[in-house]
């Protein structure tokens, strides 16, 4: 059988859930999509914190305050150059893709559109990418305007051309449909847009865990992506932004830690990367992402990135194969570890249900991704996804449960 480029067996023993059992069956996990499992590296990084370090950053002299204050910026270096960022004052931390988005539009959108002016985003969206646009064209009059599909997920580039007039103030658009495993055109739009100089913003949630980023060599503007899909913990994401848009951006929240001098007449701003995280922020999830970098710098992304894709061309032949009266959602050519599908006279809810009792973790539902799933004629689709620990074997399992479950279903 085919191996990863990194040793598999050493490398599902850094992660502990993978050890244990789900109704008596050995887990298998394929829900990597809505989150991925950690390895003890990031689990004793943020056990280590809070047993050694626990303090607040930025404030104290002290010498555990001074400690956490290195750890949660070397943390946002290591983002930095995982990202190849100009600068680590380019490197924003926020509770993850979807705060980002909101800090984004709220921002930036607020100080630089005009009732009118359009924001231009993709039916592939996560709700994450719509919802706050959604918000400022409530609050300010922006028009939204929807890039439409192929039928095999593809985006309509022919539409995008059509849809990218003067009219278009910013481009916000998926990097990988977490619904559909679709990889956009990223050094198209990107240059399409800039030629009338339409900044463009990315959700690399579902992207940055699958391939190699580099946001100078993509001339992105801005780029976001969450902790939890990445190895990291929740509650920690990251907004990247070219820093001439980020030092123009007024603050999003006001508080502590992003300020320079308060009166009670006027208060003055800190500079980047703070002017943009007020309060306490996640420390120990910031340390716990810093650690999730040096893993998967440490496996290799790119390595990860081809082992997903065997598994993705593995698993999508067997279940043809298998399963008859199968419909695969999003087979563009050029994809993302994401098996989207149902099955002839299988509810999706019951697929889920079902396999679970078979120790199989897999998703269910809309995946936040309402408009697509309507567009292509569904209310829910099963999901499975893959990451750097899954096997062959996990895959035989999980075709043969399908089979199991449709079995018990007729």
């Amino acid at each position: 059988m085919p191996q990863p480029a990194y040793d598999l067996s050493a490398l599902r023993a850094e992660f502990p859930i993978l050890k244990r059992e789900v109704n008596g069956q050995p887990l298998v996990y394929l829900d990597n999509a809505a989150t991925c499992q950690k390895p003890l590296a990031v689990i004793e990084a943020m056990n280590d914190y809070y047993r050694q370090t626990n303090a607040n950053i930025h404030r104290g002299l002290h010498t555990l305050s001074q400690e956490a204050t290195d750890a949660h910026e070397l943390a946002r270096t290591k983002v930095q150059q995982l990202i190849h960022a100009a600068s680590s004052k380019e490197v924003i931390f926020t509770r993850g893709a979807t705060e980002s988005i909101n800090l984004v539009a709220q921002s930036w959108g607020r100080a630089n559109l005009r009732a009118g002016d359009q924001v231009l985003i993709s039916m592939m969206e996560h709700h994450a990418n719509i919802v706050p646009w959604q918000q400022l064209r409530d609050q300010i009059g922006i028009e939204l305007l929807v890039i439409p599909i192929l039928p095999d997920g593809q985006l309509d580039r022919a539409a995008f051309a059509r849809l990218l007039t003067p009219r278009v103030k910013l481009v916000a658009i998926t990097q990988v449909s977490n619904a559909l495993g679709s990889i956009t055109p990223l050094a198209e739009i990107i240059a399409a847009a800039h030629a009338q100089q339409t900044p463009v913003l990315v959700d690399g949630a579902q992207g940055i865990p699958h391939q190699p980023v580099d946001v100078q060599a993509m001339d992105v503007d801005f780029y976001v992506f969450s902790g939890h899909k990445m190895y990291g913990p929740t509650g920690i994401g990251v907004l990247y932004g070219k820093a001439e848009l980020l030092e123009a951006m007024p603050p999003w929240q006001g508080g502590g830690d992003m300020i320079d001098i308060v009166t009670f007449e006027k208060t003055t701003y800190a500079g980047l990367p703070h002017k943009f995280e007020a309060g306490t922020p996640a420390i120990a999830e910031a340390i716990g992402l810093g650690a999730a970098v040096d893993w998967m710098q440490r496996v290799g992304v790119q390595a990860i990135a081809d082992w997903e894709h065997q598994l993705l061309t593995y698993a999508t032949q067997q279940m043809q194969a298998a399963l008859p009266g199968l419909r695969l959602l999003g087979t563009a050519p050029d994809k993302a570890a994401v098996i989207s599908f149902v099955l002839e006279d299988a509810h999706a809810q019951d697929l889920g249900l079902l396999l679970d009792q078979l120790g199989i973790a897999i998703r269910t539902g809309h995946h936040c991704a309402m408009p697509v799933l309507h567009h292509l004629g569904v209310n829910a689709t099963a999901r499975a996804s893959f990451a750097a620990y899954n096997t062959f074997a996990e895959v035989d399992a999980f075709v043969a449960g399908l089979v199991r479950v449709r079995e018990m279903l007729q």
